[in-house]
């Protein structure tokens, strides 16, 4: 008979080991859905880069989880926003935050969340440098579309 210490397991019921992962660490399988909207938000900010590449060149994009509300909130959930630092400080760079539970909640599928981070992100661009969202991208439909 064999003995076994309580809670430690060596090899599956069948005898051939530990399982190891299903998919090596680099495989597109295996990211997250936060890498994956961490990329859907990267790819557009190189998308806008490439028309408004000296604008946007002190500009920091990044993703957040969620916006810190107050507990009386008592309006829509925002989806992104623009910090703008003051005059004196000339040395910040100006932020635009990207809030991805959000964002996700309100599109259905991959081609929507990805059409709800453009029409977003242009439209942040666009409060950033005082011009219209459609002046911005051209291919931006509206809040309505």
């Amino acid at each position: 008979m064999r003995s076994r210490v309580a809670g430690v397991r060596r090899r599956d019921r069948h005898g051939r080991g530990l399982r190891g992962p299903l998919t090596p660490p680099q495989a597109p399988v295996s990211r997250t859905r936060a890498e994956r909207f961490a990329d859907l938000v990267d790819d557009e900010v190189r998308r806008l880069g490439a028309r408004w590449g000296r604008e946007l060149a002190r500009v920091e994009f990044t993703v957040e989880e969620v916006p810190a509300v107050e507990p009386w909130f008592d309006g829509p959930v925002p989806l992104g926003r623009t910090e703008v630092p003051p005059p004196p400080a000339g040395d910040r760079a100006a932020r635009i935050v990207v809030y991805r539970r959000p964002v996700e909640a309100r599109a259905n599928g991959e081609a929507e969340l990805t059409h709800l981070i453009r029409d977003l992100l242009v439209e942040e661009v666009a409060d950033l440098l005082g011009l219209s969202p459609g002046s911005v991208d051209p291919s931006y439909d509206g809040p309505d579309d």
